[in-house]
């Protein structure tokens, strides 16, 4: 199940889920070994026990991230199978989950020391509906956001949904931003702020939540979805 994807970094699928109105969607998750430190495990996906084996075997899963909070729907089952794990979580998760402990709020509280030299986070802030954390693991120089970015197949959706995602830009030939988090970016100049790190990571390669990973040339495409800003 588990995929590797560059040096230190695996993705695994996970069930389709249901968003707002019907659509549906897949996810995906990453898994990044930071150095001797163990694993930090990206948007987790639904766990089975042939997964948790997978990623027991690469190493101890210290971190689970929660990286905006459209994506938390998995975190209690990690969190049941993985003890001592800890959580870090975007802006808005802790109020979406009171249910949880989270540990840390990615881009508010000071990183893990693990995460010095080997990830990079970068919070893009001034869009009101949510605020994503996105990431850069430097081994395997691959930028990973989640729902700013997407591109799924074409015929994923049908029927209206087909028309509503075409029209909003979720279809496109590479990962582009949806035009309603476009719409949603009221803050335009903290979002240049915020996305002038990404721009300088040494990005070849992207993962993205909804939508096929791309394997070469990623920081050219960042800037090309981002122009618009």
């Amino acid at each position: 199940m588990l995929a590797p994807f560059g040096t230190d970094l695996w993705l695994a699928e996970g069930p389709v889920v249901e968003g707002m109105a019907g659509f549906r969607f897949p996810t995906r998750m990453a898994v990044m070994r930071l150095g001797d430190a163990g694993l930090a495990v990206w948007s987790p996906v639904a766990p089975n026990d042939a997964l948790l084996a997978e990623v027991e075997a690469l190493g101890p899963v210290r971190w689970l991230l929660a990286p905006n909070d459209l994506h938390h729907l998995f975190l209690p089952d990690w969190v049941q199978a993985v003890p001592r794990v800890r959580v870090l979580a975007a802006p808005g998760v802790r109020e979406k989950r009171p249910d949880m402990v989270i540990h840390a709020v990615l881009g508010e509280d000071p990183p893990p020391s693990a995460f010095e030299g080997a990830l990079d986070i970068a919070p893009i802030r001034g869009n009101r509906v949510t605020t994503e954390v996105a990431v850069f693991h430097r081994a395997s120089r691959t930028a990973i956001f989640t729902d700013l970015l997407q591109a799924l197949p074409p015929g994923w959706f049908r029927g209206w949904r087909g028309l509503v995602a075409k029209l909003d830009l979720m279809q496109e030939a590479e990962p582009t931003v949806p035009r309603k988090f476009r719409m949603a970016f009221q803050d335009r100049e903290a979002a240049r702020a915020s996305l002038a790190p990404v721009f300088d990571w040494p990005a070849e390669r992207l993962v993205i939540a909804h939508g096929a990973p791309v394997e070469r040339d990623a920081a050219a495409l960042l800037k090309r979805a981002f122009g618009w800003l």
